[in-house]
C-alpha cells in the first residue's frame, strides 16, 4: 500500500465542481485582484477566528511581515520567538532590521514560557509564540509576561487554523494573528496566500494600506508598503475549502486518535504530548523516535512517506552562525532535532492508511 504523506489531488476531486465554479466565475469577472469574493473571504475568515478584522496578503511570510513594521518593530529592537519554526518566523524579524531573540522548546515542540522571561531585556518589543504543528501555545502564561513588560505579542499561526486552547482562540490576546494558506496548510490555497487577523480596527487598516503599496485609494500613498495583495482566484478557492475546514479539522483530530490508541506503548517511541485544556488541529503529527533514520527508511521501503519539520533548529542555521548560539544555548530542540519525524496526516486519509502506518510503525520497533 502506497501512503503519501499529503495528497491534496484526492482533496481537489472531492470539491472539483465547487472548486472549478469559484476559479471560473473569477476568469468570467475578470477582477484578479480585490473585488467582492476577496472581502467575502476575509469577512468569513475573520469570523471563524473570532476576530473582528482579517487582511488578505500574498503569502504568510508577508503577513508576518507587515505585521511586525506596522507594530514599530524595526533597527535596534528585539523580539524574542521560539527556536524551533520554519525560518518566516524568524527571518521577518531580521527583515525589519530587528534582531531575533531564540528561546528553547519544551517536549510539547512550543516555546518554553519560563525561559521567556530571562531573554527580555530594555530592546525588547515583542514575543512571537508559534503554535507549531497546530497546537496552540500556552497564551494565557505568554500574555501574562508580555503584559508585566509591556511587550507586544503576534501570533504565528502558519500551522493553527482553528485551533484553542484553555478557551482561547487564535488571536484573542495578541495584536494580531498571522495565517499561511500555503497549499499543504489545514486550509491551504492552490498556491502562496496568507492573512492577518486583529480585533484592532486601525491595525487592520494599516496593514491592509501597507501590504497594498501604501495606499488606500489608488494613487493616494501615505506611506511606502510592500507589494502582497491575496489574488481573487486564491480568495475564491480559499472561500470554497473554508466551508470544510471544521470538517477537516475533526477528521484530522480522528486521525491522531487513531495514530494515539494504536501506537501508545511502542518502544522507542514517543507520541505527541498534548497540553491539558488544548484541542490541536493537528497540521501535523511529530513523534520523537529512537533510531529515527532507520524508522523514515524502513517505511521508505514500504512506501510510506514521511516528513522532517524541521530538520535544524532556527538558531543553528547557517545565516544565524553570527548570534554565536551553542548546543547548551538550546538543549531540547537540538536533542528533538534528531528525533522528530512527521507521519502521514491529511483529512482524506482512510482508516486503512492510518492502520498500514501504524503495523509498520510496531513492526520496525518490534524488530530491532
Amino acid at each position: 500500500m502506497k501512503i503519501p504523506f499529503i495528497d491534496l489531488k484526492r482533496q481537489y476531486q472531492q470539491r472539483k465542481a465547487e472548486i472549478d465554479q469559484a476559479i471560473h466565475e473569477v476568469l468570467d469577472e475578470s477582477n484578479f485582484l480585490g473585488g467582492a469574493k476577496v472581502k467575502s473571504f476575509e469577512d468569513r475568515f475573520a469570523e471563524q477566528c473570532g476576530t473582528k478584522h482579517c487582511v488578505g496578503v500574498a503569502n504568510g511570510t508577508d503577513a508576518l511581515y507587515t505585521t511586525l513594521k506596522i507594530l514599530g518593530i524595526g533597527k535596534g529592537d528585539e523580539v524574542i520567538t521560539s527556536a524551533c519554526s520554519w525560518i518566516s518566523t524568524s527571518g521577518t524579524i531580521s527583515q525589519t532590521g530587528a534582531k531575533p531573540v531564540f528561546v528553547d522548546i519544551g517536549e510539547d515542540y512550543l516555546i518554553d514560557v519560563k525561559q521567556i522571561e530571562s531573554n527580555i531585556n530594555s530592546k525588547t518589543k515583542a514575543i512571537i509564540p508559534v503554535h507549531l504543528y497546530g497546537q496552540m501555545a500556552n497564551m494565557k502564561a505568554i500574555a501574562k509576561v508580555a503584559e508585566k513588560y509591556n511587550l507586544m505579542i503576534i501570533e504565528d499561526s502558519a500551522q493553527a487554523h482553528l485551533a484553542e486552547r484553555e478557551g482561547l482562540f487564535v488571536g484573542e490576546v495578541s495584536k494580531a494573528a498571522t495565517f499561511s494558506f500555503y497549499p499543504s496548510k489545514n486550509l491551504g490555497a492552490y498556491g502562496d496566500a496568507g492573512a492577518i487577523v486583529t480585533n484592532c480596527e486601525q491595525l487592520a487598516e494599516k496593514c491592509r494600506q501597507f501590504a497594498n503599496q501604501g495606499q488606500l485609494v489608488r494613487h493616494q500613498h501615505k506611506l511606502e508598503g510592500i507589494n502582497s495583495r491575496l489574488d481573487t482566484i486564491q480568495a475564491a478557492i480559499l472561500s470554497v475549502k473554508l466551508k470544510y475546514l471544521s470538517e477537516w479539522t475533526a477528521q484530522r483530530r480522528k486521525i491522531a486518535k487513531q495514530y494515539n490508541e494504536a501506537l501508545k506503548g511502542v518502544s522507542g517511541l514517543r507520541l505527541p504530548i498534548v497540553n491539558s485544556n488544548s484541542n490541536p488541529v493537528y497540521h501535523l503529527y511529530v513523534v520523537s523516535a529512537e533510531n529515527r533514520e532507520g524508522l523514515q527508511n524502513y517505511l521508505k521501503s514500504n512506501e510510506i512517506s514521511t516528513a522532517i519539520h524541521y530538520p535544524t533548529p532556527l538558531p543553528f542555521l547557517d545565516c544565524y552562525q553570527d548570534l554565536n548560539h551553542k548546543v547548551e544555548d538550546f538543549p531540547v530542540a537540538h536533542a528533538e532535532s534528531s528525533k522528530i519525524l512527521s507521519l502521514p496526516i491529511f483529512p482524506e486519509m482512510t482508516t486503512k492508511e492510518v492502520d498500514y502506518v501504524c503495523e509498520s510503525v510496531r513492526h520496525f520497533y518490534d524488530s530491532h
